[in-house]
C-alpha cells in the first residue's frame, strides 16, 4: 500500500492529490512523447479512483485512446491518460510531486527512439518500438 501524496503544477493552479499508485518510474521514447515533453516522456501510474484534481486543467486528445492533461494557466503537463475501452487511469508526471525523486525507473519503451543525450542506464524493462507495438496491437506505429 502507498502512502498518499500531493502535487502541484508550476504555478499551482492545478493540484493532485493520488492514493492509489505505482511509486516506480516509466519512460517513453515515441515521437509523440517527443514532441509534447521536448525529449522524453516520464510518468508513474496511478489507479483513477485514486486521483483527486482541483483546478484548471486542459485536456488535449493526442490520439485515437489517449489524452493529455496541462494546466490551462502555466502549461505544466500534468498526465497521458488511456481513454479507450476499459482505460480511465493516469500516467501522471512525477515532476509534480516531491516524493517521487527518489522513485526508481520501472521501465523504458520505444528504447530505439531515444534520444542520444537521454539513453538511460540501469537494469529495468525496456521494449523496442516493434516488441512493444507487438504487445499492444491498438498503436499505430511511432505516433506522428
Amino acid at each position: 500500500m502507498t502512502a498518499p501524496i500531493s502535487g502541484h503544477c508550476l504555478c499551482g493552479a492545478v493540484r493532485l492529490e493520488v492514493a492509489d499508485y505505482d511509486p516506480r518510474i516509466g519512460a517513453c521514447h515515441c515521437r509523440m512523447c517527443q514532441r509534447w515533453s521536448g525529449g522524453l516522456f516520464l510518468c508513474f501510474d496511478a489507479k483513477a479512483g485514486g486521483v483527486q484534481v482541483e483546478g484548471p486543467v486542459v485536456r488535449y486528445k493526442s490520439s485515437e485512446f489517449a489524452e493529455r492533461g496541462f494546466c490551462g494557466i502555466c502549461g505544466s503537463h500534468l498526465w497521458m491518460r488511456d481513454t479507450g475501452e476499459g482505460g480511465g487511469d493516469y500516467n501522471l508526471m512525477p515532476g509534480l510531486f516531491d516524493e517521487a525523486a527518489n522513485w526508481p525507473l520501472r521501465s523504458e519503451i520505444y528504447t530505439d527512439r531515444a534520444y542520444a543525450a537521454l539513453r538511460l542506464e540501469g537494469d529495468h524493462r525496456r521494449a523496442t518500438r516493434d516488441e512493444y507495438e507487438a504487445r499492444n496491437a491498438h498503436l499505430a506505429g511511432d505516433m506522428r
